[in-house]
């Protein structure tokens, strides 16, 4: 049987920084897809987690800006439509890339549920950011109009968040685990997930936007994955960033990992969910996580590039 990758990439890895044209960001689908037929064509089970931070926002501004018109959708429903609109621009990019290589794997796109907890104290304390970067001062501003909630973004400015619960389960992963054993590429998890609860004896939509690193860890898990490539801004996982005394590091074990991120090495803003979700996949059963950037996804899985995380 194949090994399984769990590939996450970021929805601004697919948001180019001058705006979300259509074309800009098939151009940047074409780059991700590129790594994904390089992992592919190894011989290995491919499942990609996209996230959709800056689509989704940017979705809900188009919204609301329309709302005399047209009611505007919950936030879920606006997670699944951007799972739909990424899944497709990922999906048209790999079989353009493996039609250009002769290649045959199928593809397949999965609008995909995740289960999250209505309790959760996230609810209450919106930390996921979502949609463009503003000043300060508009950002406030938009808040008080909006009722948004609003906070800076790992310094590059500041962006509305919103609720971000801790995924439980993913409600098509029979369905997931069935395509990877076709040795169809699939896409699912797309930001995160669309988060639902259970309410009697069905599922419903709630307002929130999952962390697509945490879904990936989770799916990856479910699934049996050997490797968690956790793909961001930074070719490794550096300890005191930002700082003079900062250090790479390319192995870290779960232990090691937990310690640094208690101690504050990891905020929650960057790097802190990518630590967290690596440890979790490792702890569950994975082999290894990968935490590196994109042009060096296919090199982390060789253990050429990035920083590992193992047991």
């Amino acid at each position: 049987m194949s090994a399984t990758t769990v590939f996450a990439v970021g929805g601004n890895a697919l948001a180019p920084a001058g705006g979300l044209a259509d074309s800009a960001q098939r151009l940047r689908a074409r780059e991700v897809a590129e790594q994904i037929v390089a992992i592919s064509e190894t011989g290995r089970r491919v499942l990609v987690v996209h996230g959709n931070g800056p689509q989704v926002g940017a979705l809900a501004i188009a919204q609301e800006a329309v709302s005399r018109e047209l009611p505007p959708q919950p936030l879920f429903v606006l997670g699944a439509m951007t799972q739909g609109q990424l899944g497709y621009l990922l999906s048209e990019a790999i079989a353009s890339i493996q039609c250009e290589r002769g290649g045959e794997r199928g593809i397949a796109a999965i609008v995909t549920r995740v289960l999250v907890d209505e309790a959760d104290p996230a609810f209450s304390s919106p930390s996921k950011p979502i949609g463009p970067f503003f000043p300060e001062g508009r950002a406030r501003r938009l808040a008080a109009a909006r009722g948004w909630a609003v906070a800076e973004d790992a310094g590059r400015g500041w962006r509305r968040v919103v609720a971000s619960p801790r995924p439980i389960e993913v409600l098509e992963r029979d369905e997931i685990s069935a395509l990877l054993a076709k040795e169809k590429i699939v896409i699912a998890c797309g930001g995160g997930g669309v988060p639902v609860a259970r309410r009697d004896d069905s599922f419903v939509g709630v307002d929130a936007v999952i962390d697509k690193d945490l879904s990936a860890a989770l799916i990856g898990r479910l699934v049996g994955a050997e490797t968690l490539l956790l793909l961001t801004g930074v070719d490794e996982v550096m300890l005191d960033f930002g700082t003079p005394e900062q250090t790479p590091v390319d192995r870290l074990t779960v232990a090691e990992a937990r310690r640094h991120l208690a101690e504050g090495q990891f905020p929650a803003g960057s790097m802190g969910p990518k630590i967290a979700a690596a440890a979790s996949f490792v702890e569950g059963g994975g082999i290894q996580a990968v935490i590196t950037s994109l042009k060096h996804g296919a090199e982390g899985l060789e253990g050429l590039a990035g920083t590992r995380i193992v047991a």
